[in-house]
């Protein structure tokens, strides 16, 4: 067995923040292997000023990594699990789910309060249809806009005042070591995180290369990530459905919570399942039908498809 290991990431700080991580990890878990970290530009990445629903969703951030993969040029890739597909690329599987970070997003804002603080039209940046179906649903009175870019560039176009509030993933600040000084976490019963959100997927070929990176998997978080995967794939959600799902475990019982919602967030429709944590594959298939019968097939039947490249 080679003693390289080839990891494909993104170029974003967060993104090289994050592989490094793993390759720390990695070599500490095997001692001689060295971890060479691969820069791939994602379509993702050079198509940054368009909304992400325009153009195909997030999965444009992983589909020149999954195909480095199937080439051979890389041996594994590091991912953002919330960017991560419902359906990999063929061939591919998730090998390694490490240690997982704050699952809850954040409300940035140039001044205390959070968005109840805000004047009625203010403007909320986020790229997310989930964020911004829920923020419409809790806070009509707020006017939610487009906003792309990195957690710096965001934070500047805050600065600048081209929005009045941000909200961004906490563990992408927490990894970055970013403490904005006006931050406000979000209540995850009201703003349910993302399916895969605070985690990492380490992506490969079946083969040597996923057994040296199942080296670092943590079973909690791979048990919730499973649970929360299942949903997404049982609803047949895509990357711009506004959609939600987060689990924890707690003394081997795991709670998911979800969420089907339409974009003007004039319906929002939600559900919860709990059981053993082993079983969280299964509760994340029952949740989605429950919600599917509750009227989520027919939401999602009315949002518009995105571009087939990039289908969760």
């Amino acid at each position: 067995m080679s003693d390289v290991l080839r990891i494909g990431t993104r170029g974003s700080r967060l993104a090289l923040t994050q592989s490094g991580w793993v390759q720390r990890r990695l070599e500490a878990a095997h001692p001689g292997l060295r971890v060479e970290l691969v820069v791939i530009r994602t379509s993702g990445d050079r198509i940054a000023d368009v909304p992400l629903r325009e153009v195909g969703g997030k999965g444009l951030f992983v589909k020149e990594l999954e195909q480095a993969l199937l080439d051979g040029g890389i041996d594994a890739a590091v991912h953002s699990l919330k960017d991560v597909p419902g359906e990999l690329a063929a061939g591919l599987i998730i090998a390694a789910v490490p240690e997982r970070e704050v699952a809850h997003d954040v409300v940035v804002t140039r001044q205390a309060g959070g968005l109840a603080a805000l004047p009625d039209g203010a403007r909320v940046g986020t790229s997310s249809p989930r964020r911004a179906a829920l923020v419409r649903a809790a806070h009509p009175r707020l006017l939610v806009v487009d906003l792309r870019g990195n957690v710096d560039t965001r934070l500047a176009k805050l600065a600048r005042g081209e929005v009045d509030a941000l909200l961004l993933a906490a563990a992408g600040l927490v990894r970055l070591g970013v403490a904005p000084p006006h931050a406000t976490a979000c209540d995850v019963a009201e703003m349910v995180p993302a399916v895969g959100q605070g985690a990492l997927a380490l992506e490969a070929r079946p083969g040597a290369a996923a057994e040296r990176l199942r080296a670092i998997e943590d079973v909690r978080a791979r048990q919730a990530i499973d649970a929360e995967r299942a949903f997404l794939i049982g609803i047949g959600g895509n990357c711009v459905s506004p959609i939600a799902a987060h689990a924890t475990i707690d003394a081997g019982r795991l709670t998911l919570h979800a969420v089907i919602a339409q974009p003007d967030g004039r319906r929002v429709i939600r559900g919860e399942r709990r059981g053993a944590a082993a079983d969280g594959a299964a509760l994340g298939a029952e949740l989605a039908q429950d919600l599917l019968g509750a009227g989520g097939r027919e939401v999602l039947a009315a949002i518009p498809e995105p571009a087939p490249a990039a289908r969760a």
